[in-house]
Formats: C-alpha cells, structure tokens, sequence
C-alpha cells in the first residue's frame, strides 16, 4: 500500500466501523473454527500459534495475543514498525508469496484483505496452506467483484477482486476444504456500489476512500456489522463488497 494509507490505517483501524466490524467478524469465525473458549478460559501461553498475515499495523494481533500467540508477517517495514508502537513482538518481514516459516508449524493462518495485494495469489493460497498443520484453520477475506474495481483500489495496490466461486476455487486448489464461504458487508452493500461509482468520476489521483461518520453512527454500524457477523456464521450471504472464507487443511 502507499506510505499514506499506513498512516491513515494505524490512526483509524482502532475505532473505524469498517475496520471493526470485518476484524470482530475474522476472530468471532477463528475462534469457532478453532474451538477456542473466550478468556480467561484459554490463557495466550497455552494458546493456538497464529499467523497474521500481512498484519498491517498491529490491531489484530494485538488482539490476538490476548488469547492465542500471533506471529505478525509484512511486507512493509512502515507496518512493523507500528506493530512494535502496540507492543506486538514476534514479527517477520516477508511477501505472502514465499513464507519464511516451516511446514505444519502454525494452527491458524489469518489473511485479512491480503491476496488481493499479491501478484501470484495462487502460490500465496499454497504457501498459507504448507505452514498449517494438518487440521489448521484459514480465515481469509477479499474485496468482492471486478466490476466495483476503481480508484479505491489502485491507492490500495490491489491487483484483483473476486467472486465466491473463485475465492472457493483458489483454495480448492491449494488443497484446503471449504467451510463457511459467504459475502460481506451485506446490509451496507448499495451505499458501497454507489461510493464507488461516484469515484469513478472524480478527479485527481487515486485515493482510498474512508467517508468520515458521526461518532454514534460508527457505533451504531459497528453493531449493524455485528449482526451481519451472526448471520455469516450460519448462512451464506449473497452479496456484500468482500468475502469472506474459512477452510481447513485437511488430517
């Protein structure tokens, strides 16, 4: 991504619904794909080994240390260096395309809004799928349909958007089982459809668009989210801007 978005990352994705929301969905589906019980019932020593891939600047495996031991991986030293400011320690600079981590080493790969940003997503959907331990989980999102495609992603350095068959398709193909494969924010989606049509017609260079909210109407997203995530964890929804997937190596 830009030098900017990081930034721009590091000062919101605390408090921003949209940044909430799509991490409370990610663990809620972790935490039941792995069967861990919510704190203090699980302490983080004796907790799943994660792999944050393309952790960004932090937040999620911040939170991540609170019951399991994440293992933040980037490509960017900007965004380890805002790993460290949240006291995140077990970090490693590397591209999603060749890991630097052994086989059958890791319980839990989590990939939030990442393939999209690799130029050979295939062999990042193997690699993700090698450092698993057989049984492991992956919990991945992706921004959804080609035609949303516009300056929001060429700020973001994106190289695709796709489909639920396609996501479903990618990790057939690396070898994972398919479990919860759904689209996400749902109930937002014709707001999305129309920000980013308005975009095509603006001017000047590419921006990623984060529209500012009122404080009680990013509370009250985050909990329309929060809702969204419920449903995601019994039904497919059948539009949304991403997707969302959890699939498991097989025994």
């Amino acid at each position: 991504m830009q030098t900017a978005e990081y930034d721009r990352m590091f000062a919101l994705e605390d408090r921003y619904w949209w940044f909430v929301g799509r991490r409370r969905l990610a663990l809620r589906l972790l935490k039941k794909a792995l069967g861990v019980a919510p704190p203090p019932l699980t302490p983080a020593s004796s907790g799943p080994v994660v792999l944050d891939l393309g952790c960004g600047t932090g937040v999620i495996a911040s939170e991540l240390a609170q019951w399991s031991h994440p293992v933040g991986l980037d490509m960017s030293p900007q965004a380890l260096a805002y790993c460290r400011q949240r006291g995140v320690e077990d970090l490693v600079l590397a591209n999603g395309e060749v890991l630097p981590i052994r086989s059958d080493s890791v319980d839990a790969v989590l990939a939030l809004d990442i393939f999209e940003h690799i130029q050979d997503d295939r062999a990042a959907f193997a690699e993700a799928f090698r450092v698993l331990r057989p049984g492991g989980v992956l919990v991945l999102s992706v921004p959804a349909f080609r035609w949303l495609w516009g300056p929001h992603d060429l700020a973001l350095m994106h190289h695709r958007r796709y489909t639920r068959p396609e996501v479903r398709s990618c990790l057939q193909e690396a070898g994972f089982q398919v479990g919860r494969l759904s689209y996400s924010v749902f109930f937002l989606f014709p707001i999305v459809v129309l920000i980013r049509a308005l975009e095509k017609l603006r001017r000047g260079p590419a921006k990623a668009n984060l529209p500012q909210v009122p404080e009680w109407m990013n509370a009250m997203l985050i909990d329309l989210q929060d809702v969204e995530a419920r449903w995601i964890e019994s039904i497919a929804l059948p539009w949304g801007s991403s997707v969302i997937a959890v699939a498991r190596k097989p025994v």
